[in-house]
């Protein structure tokens, strides 16, 4: 049995408090299954965007034409594009591994609960009067053993696909097909409903799906009924809601319709600790599951699962774990953002939670038009939509959707932690003519509609 001040079971974002850990000479154990970093810098968040940065390009050529400019693409190097992002890939695991010092030692292995506080993992048990449990998730299994996930993009190996299809409708599945269809690589997004984003606001995720659907070839109400894989190649049955089939055929064929809980590997039925019905696992405001002396963070508790989330969680819990911290973290807010074409922004409610909450609120939703800046993509979507409390000014929600939206949020997500009043972001001084100026008139309108709402109540 070795013995140790603290066991982390995950290396992603909880490798920050082995690190804090062990500066403070704390002994640390640190198991990983995988690649240490997790899946934010190897199969996820990174190297995602790093794709989108080419498909950026690629679409700005495309659709230099609104600009009275024509141009064309002569050539995408594929095959460079994806040995650059393995390249990243590739390094992300031992850079991880070089930042811990004397005091951390490194288990490669899945590491199980043999009871609530002793660990087996490569068949050697451990011990703590501390255990983190940060193992996160991984993408639902496809329905076929030769399909993908996101988890087989990152690095992708072996040939390039000429052709793919792509299952879902969430922020993983756009991005994807953003990104293959930008870049060239014939694809096809199989929705199950006619929504898509259907977790973004409503007048929001309508406008996407809109724009989205000019660049990417979408199939809305249609499912797989059967699969045949043969010649390297899928072919596909389809059927739609009206029971109408079709065939297509992709060499690749990819399913992201969503992620699971990793918590199945821990051994959990050992212990005390306790799951949800999603199997992810439960705490308290102090990061404690039901069992004393076990802590849980980030995407395997199921509350928060942003990377963003999982960092600010592990460096609070370092705070109470090694710095004494009695206080309970509270977000007060949770942004998001869908890096695809068009961007989207989100944090707080949307309009129909308000609804199903019969929240009280008024919105308004204004376009960027008044912003030079924004005039200069020659782009009629961009909307910024405000959810705002009558009684109190307070911004409920707020959703963007247009270039660099994810960055303008940053501008809501300030006043919003200093003290969350529209007013403020209406009587601010902005930079003419920047982009973020657009937020200005959207300011402007949802304190017009809370004075509006006050004159007839």
């Amino acid at each position: 049995m070795k013995n140790f001040d603290l066991i982390i079971i995950g290396g992603g974002r909880a490798s920050n408090l082995a690190i804090k850990a062990s500066k403070m000479g704390k002994k640390v154990a640190i198991i990983e299954k995988s690649k240490f970093g997790g899946t934010c810098p190897n199969r996820g968040c990174v190297p995602s965007k790093l794709l989108i940065g080419y498909a950026h390009v690629a679409r700005t050529i495309k659709e230099s034409s609104r600009h009275f400019i024509n141009s064309s693409i002569n050539n995408i190097d594929i095959n460079k594009i994806f040995e650059e992002t393995n390249s990243f890939i590739s390094k992300i695991d031992p850079r991880y591994k070089s930042r811990f010092n004397e005091n951390v030692e490194v288990f490669e292995g899945t590491g199980k609960f043999k009871s609530d506080n002793i660990i087996v993992v490569n068949e050697e048990e451990l011990t703590a009067p501390k255990i983190v449990i940060a193992t996160g998730t991984r993408p639902i299994e496809a329905e076929h053993k030769n399909a993908w996930t996101s988890d087989d993009i990152f690095p992708l190996e072996g040939e390039i696909p000429k052709s793919i299809t792509i299952v879902g409708s969430g922020f993983i599945a756009c991005e994807l097909a953003n990104f293959f269809s930008a870049i060239g690589i014939q694809t096809k997004l199989l929705v199950r409903s006619q929504r898509i984003l259907s977790n973004e606001d409503k007048d929001i995720s309508s406008i996407f799906k809109e724009e989205f659907s000019k660049n990417v070839d979408i199939l809305f109400d249609t499912s797989i009924e059967n699969i045949d894989y043969s010649d390297s190649k899928f072919n596909l049955e389809l059927t739609n809601k009206n029971g109408e089939t079709s065939k297509h055929t992709s060499q690749a064929l990819l399913y992201a319709t969503g992620r699971q809980a990793n918590t199945d590997t821990l051994g959990l039925e050992n212990t005390s600790i306790l799951c949800d019905e999603r199997n992810y696992i439960k705490r308290d405001e102090y990061f404690q599951t039901s069992t004393q002396g076990v802590y849980v963070v980030g995407d395997a508790a199921g509350e928060h699962m942003l990377q963003h989330a999982a960092a600010y969680e592990v460096n609070h819990l370092g705070k109470i774990l090694l710095e004494e911290e009695t206080e309970a973290l509270k977000f007060k807010y949770m942004p998001h953002a869908v890096f695809t074409d068009p961007e989207v922004a989100s944090v707080g409610i949307t309009e129909q939670k308000a609804i199903e909450e019969n929240i009280e609120y008024v919105t308004s939703i204004t376009d960027w038009l008044a912003s030079a800046k924004a005039m200069s993509t020659r782009l009629n979507y961009p909307r910024t939509k405000f959810i705002i409390n009558p009684n109190t000014y307070e911004i409920l929600g707020c959703h963007l959707i247009g270039p660099d939206a994810s960055t303008m949020m940053h501008q809501i997500l300030a006043v919003m932690h200093l003290d969350n009043d529209i007013r403020h972001l209406k009587e601010m001084l902005y930079i003419h003519p920047a982009l973020s100026e657009a937020i200005l008139p959207a300011a402007v309108e949802a304190v017009k509609k809370v004075e509006d709402f006050h004159e007839h109540n």
